[in-house]
């Protein structure tokens, strides 16, 4: 019991560490689009490769921020029954949820992926338009590393409530 709870304390950690710092680049978005509507209709300027990097940020924040919004209980989630829930039946529906839900489909969107990421690298793939980024590639590569990193945090979430179903002290708090 206690490594199940070194290692659900490991991986909280680093998903902590990551939204945090995902967390920044929301900052680096708004000062981007910012300057895209002030080069737009100030000066009349437009970039495609600016308004790309305001897509691509986005996509980051929302792809490696998934991991980070589970472990903070931030997902869309039906209240309806779970609020009124003791604490012992929310592990079980966090423990079956996790394992026969969502890990399923992480490993589903991380296997499916390989194949699509892996041509986008051997072709170095970039933007369909002219002037655009030339790192699509990087952009695809968060597909598989968000289906990771949700997937850990899912195994973090079901080992939390293992240990809550099992042994109450052992349990690292949320």
């Amino acid at each position: 019991m206690r490594r199940i709870s070194q290692l659900v304390a490991a991986i909280d950690r680093l998903t902590l560490t990551t939204g945090q710092a995902v967390a920044w680049l929301l900052v680096a978005m708004v000062v981007l689009q910012t300057l895209v509507v002030l080069l737009r209709y100030g000066f009349d300027i437009g970039s495609i490769a600016l308004q790309e990097s305001v897509v691509y940020l986005h996509a980051c924040v929302f792809m490696l921020g998934a991991s980070y919004a589970l472990k903070v209980d931030g997902h869309v989630r039906v209240d309806i029954f779970y609020q009124s829930f003791s604490q012992r039946s929310r592990a079980q529906v966090n423990l079956i949820g996790s394992l026969l839900l969502l890990a399923p489909v992480c490993l589903f969107i991380f296997w499916t992926s390989l194949d699509y990421v892996q041509q986008s690298w051997s072709i170095s793939e970039r933007s369909a338009d002219s002037g655009g980024l030339p790192i699509v590639y990087l952009l695809k590569t968060l597909i598989p590393a968000m289906a990771a990193t949700l997937l850990l945090q899912a195994l973090a979430e079901a080992g939390r409530a293992w240990l809550q179903l099992t042994d109450t002290s052992a349990a690292p708090p949320q």
